[in-house]
């Protein structure tokens, strides 16, 4: 970082910035995420004003030989950091076991960096980053949704007393999941037997529930309930 920056050096980082963040904001937009174009382009851009800010106050001339060792101005980008890492916290949901945003966050914090970059002058590393940044969002976008992977739900079977739930665990096994028995219940007294069962299965992610091993199930003898939560 050149200690003596000039407002057309200014000018280029935040252009450049600019340009770098609208591209994956773009991408973020199209697909309807929380962070999209402006969110993207405003977080780049706080990014590369503090370091704009500290390359301004980087000057040394009339200062001992000391002061630019003592003013210890890399605090304030550090202080963006750290500030998008409350920003990014705040983009992550949780609803039950399914969690949402993470990818919103990263992106937050990479375009922060991004803007630190250009910022700080950096501009052949903040443009290889926006360049690596677009092929993750955009080409490894199908590879990961087609990527077969570990899904996982609860299966609650209730029925009569004399239900034969080991025959129905494995009838579950021969449809291709992986079940266990997370909790086992016998209410003597309302005279039925509840299994909760955690089903695994390696695949591409499916919402709806498997229609047809729930109505073999539900035809079971002595079964009365059958519930599918993922």
């Amino acid at each position: 970082m050149n200690p003596t920056i000039t407002w057309n050096e200014i000018a280029i980082r935040i252009a450049a910035t600019l340009i770098g963040s609208a591209l994956i904001g773009i991408n973020r937009s199209e697909r309807g995420h929380e962070a999209g174009l402006r969110t993207t382009m405003l977080v780049a851009l706080a990014g590369a004003l503090s370091m704009i800010e500290v390359n301004i106050l980087l000057a040394t001339s009339g200062r001992g030989g000391s002061s630019f060792v003592m003013l210890d101005l890399m605090r304030l980008p550090l202080g963006i950091l750290t500030g998008m890492g409350f920003i990014g916290a705040g983009a992550i949901l949780r609803r039950g076991t399914a969690v949402s945003g993470i990818t919103t966050a990263a992106t937050l914090w990479l375009v922060t960096m991004i803007g630190l970059c250009f910022g700080g002058g950096q501009i052949l590393l903040g443009s290889i980053a926006v360049i690596i940044s677009l092929f993750v969002l955009w080409t490894l976008k199908g590879l990961d949704t087609r990527l077969l992977r570990e899904n996982r739900a609860v299966l609650t079977i209730r029925g009569a007393m004399d239900t034969d739930m080991p025959a129905l665990v494995r009838d579950v096994a021969a449809a291709g999941f992986i079940a266990s028995t997370a909790l086992l219940t016998r209410a003597t007294a309302d005279g039925y037997v509840e299994s909760k069962l955690d089903v695994r299965w390696r695949g591409e992610p499916v919402a709806e529930e498997p229609a047809e091993l729930i109505a073999r199930l539900a035809g079971s003898k002595g079964v009365t309930l059958v519930e599918w939560r993922r």
